[in-house]
């Protein structure tokens, strides 16, 4: 398959640009796209043989749900029921924009492997301008996943798609780099008080100040079917294995020496301010306070660390609040939750 890239630039003529991505959804389809959080691959939501694509073209396991994404907040009566007032009142806050609700799903309407095994389905209303023309010139809704191979990180430049799923999809729209760089909060409205299944560009204390007290999942179902992205499987990771280590300039050093007398190539992700450890490839991510410039660019450091020889990689781990919550389980997925111990 030839995969098609173009650049829908704010300051062109993107008419064409959309019809051809409209015309290939409508016939069953799929085109990846961006969001401000990361590029996803999109197929009309209600049409199952075209999902089936997205799952194919990712090598995504099947029991791994999808978020459906729409263009105006009142298509959520279209495919879900129980809307609450606390529901209401994120969508005013939060939409369009990286907040995924899930709600108990409306029977027959999004396709059967959009949300297999469950009765729920997740909804979100993406603040982009080309996700959200797409959306609206289409008129339907798309169930949406990361643009990537399942498990790798998530791309969050076109390029980064094209690496991916060159010659596996149709089209690609390069609208430059997202904005958040790291995918939606996803947070279960079924449950009272409700529940955040993945945290994201939305944070917990954003949300708290809209609806109050909230629940965190621990993010793993184990055997049970997941109800949200980015909970049971491996996700984010590079092709080194990637331990987290403690920010410590000291012990990262210590840790960069010992891997390196065992005559391992070490690639480090960290902070701006660390970059003097002595690793073989060092790829900053922003101050080491500032945890939502980390979300921004962790998945292109992830990315970066694969055009590497390095045979381990070790991650600075950040606090827990704000946009650090997002970083963190994004790192301990991609490291399937092994921490460096020297």
């Amino acid at each position: 398959m030839n995969t098609k890239l173009i650049s829908v630039d704010n300051f062109l003529d993107n008419k064409d640009s959309y019809e051809q991505a409209v015309e290939i959804l409508k016939n069953g389809g799929v085109v990846a796209f961006p969001t401000e959080t990361v590029y996803g691959l999109g197929a009309i939501a209600t049409d199952e043989q075209a999902v089936q694509k997205i799952f194919e073209a990712k090598g995504r396991p099947s029991d791994n749900p999808l978020i459906v994404h729409i263009g105006n907040k009142e298509d959520v009566s279209k495919y879900a029921t129980g809307i609450s007032e606390a529901a209401e009142k994120l969508m005013d806050a939060f939409w369009p924009g990286p907040l995924t609700l899930v709600f108990d799903k409306i029977p027959g309407v999004v396709a059967e492997n959009v949300t297999p095994g469950v009765n729920t389905v997740g909804l979100r209303m993406p603040d982009h301008p080309v996700a959200l023309r797409l959306l609206r010139e289409l008129g339907m809704a798309l169930a949406a996943p990361s643009a990537n191979r399942s498990g790798k990180p998530s791309p969050t430049e076109a390029a980064h798609v094209e690496e991916d799923l060159k010659g596996l999809i149709p089209l690609i729209l390069d609208g430059g780099q997202t904005g958040i760089g790291l995918e939606s909060t996803v947070i279960d409205m079924t449950i009272n008080p409700p529940v955040i299944l993945r945290p994201g560009g939305a944070t917990r204390e954003m949300i708290e100040e809209v609806i109050g007290p909230v629940q965190s999942s621990a993010g793993e179902t184990g055997d049970k079917t997941p109800r949200s992205p980015g909970m049971k499987y491996l996700h984010y990771a590079p092709e080194a294995p990637l331990y987290v280590i403690s920010p410590n300039e000291e012990k990262i050093r210590s840790a960069v020496m010992t891997l390196k007398n065992q005559g391992k190539k070490v690639a480090v992700i960290g902070p701006d301010e660390f970059q003097s450890t002595d690793a073989d490839w060092y790829f900053a991510v922003g101050p080491i306070h500032d945890s939502e410039k980390m979300a921004v660019n962790l998945y292109r450091a992830l990315r970066q660390c694969d055009s590497t020889e390095a045979d381990i990689i070790l991650a600075v781990e950040t606090d827990l609040s704000g946009f650090g919550a997002a970083v963190m389980n994004r790192l301990s997925k991609a490291s399937e939750g092994k921490n460096y111990i020297d």
